[in-house]
């Protein structure tokens, strides 16, 4: 009898601290879920971005757009595409649409256990928001100007490579928000996007100079927002001339879009 006596106290003692870790748990989640939403500071913390960082993304584009000129890098596209049809002919897999979007699923659940980015809730949406303008506008706009088929023969809309734009893209949002915390989510973040490209490729909806030109895309896009946002940040956030503080934010409220406007006296 005092043995079960016993092993219930243990069993109930187990129960009320396993409790107390999951309520404390659960309250630092929703700490830092306030914290995240509701801080936005005046300006954001020094980004990464310098103009000398967009020579590398400008680069793979410039390769991509040779090989509408240059014809030994034409043919680089044809020889990799024949190697693909007779190593791997019945290769299938959409992996690629959910690899390209992992490196943004990481920052925000990274930030969600606690292990903070580079800049808040606010902010990095909005750099991620303004990346993917940068992005989605290049790319449609080079798309039908370039008119290039894919090896699949479905479309003329085969250069540059969306799904590896948006890869790189997350990769570099990742980068930027966690580089400093550890190389590894870098490294994590780039595998992704380089899987995901290649992918691309042995799904036969891309060539190989698509996919290059989509990876500079996706880098460069980032990158110039991280370039450009502080200056915009910092004129919608700021003190007028009677030091009062005023802040310009984005709202979202029943499914309609808009603006919010706030002084503080």
């Amino acid at each position: 009898m005092r043995k079960i006596i016993f092993a219930l106290f243990c069993f109930i003692s187990f129960e009320a601290n396993a409790q107390n870790v999951v309520d404390t748990t659960k309250k630092k989640l929703a700490d830092t879920i306030k914290k995240d939403l509701l801080t936005a500071p005046d300006t954001v913390k020094k980004l990464h971005s310098s103009p000398l960082s967009l020579i590398v993304p400008g680069a793979l584009i410039a390769y991509g757009v040779s090989s509408f000129v240059v014809h030994p890098v034409r043919r680089f596209d044809y020889y990799l595409h024949d190697r693909i049809e007779r190593s791997s002919p019945n290769f299938n897999t959409k992996a690629e649409s959910y690899f390209l979007i992992t490196p943004v699923v990481m920052v925000y659940g990274l930030d969600l256990i606690g292990v903070e980015g580079k800049n808040t809730f606010i902010d990095r949406t909005a750099l991620l928001g303004l990346s993917g303008g940068f992005l989605g506008v290049s790319e449609l706009v080079t798309k039908y100007t370039t008119h290039r088929l894919r090896p699949n023969k479905t479309d003329y809309l085969s250069f540059p490579s969306g799904h590896t734009g948006l890869a790189f893209l997350g990769a570099e949002f990742l980068a930027q928000e966690y580089s400093e915390k550890s190389p590894v989510y870098t490294v994590i973040g780039y595998s992704f996007a380089v899987t995901t490209g290649i992918f691309r490729m042995y799904n036969r909806d891309h060539w190989f100079s698509d996919v290059v030109a989509g990876a500079g895309f996706g880098v460069l896009s980032t990158k110039a927002a991280y370039l450009v946002y502080p200056y915009i940040r910092n004129k919608l956030t700021h003190k007028d001339k009677n030091g009062k503080s005023t802040m310009i934010m984005p709202t979202y409220q029943n499914g309609v879009p808009g603006l919010s406007f706030a002084m503080v006296l």
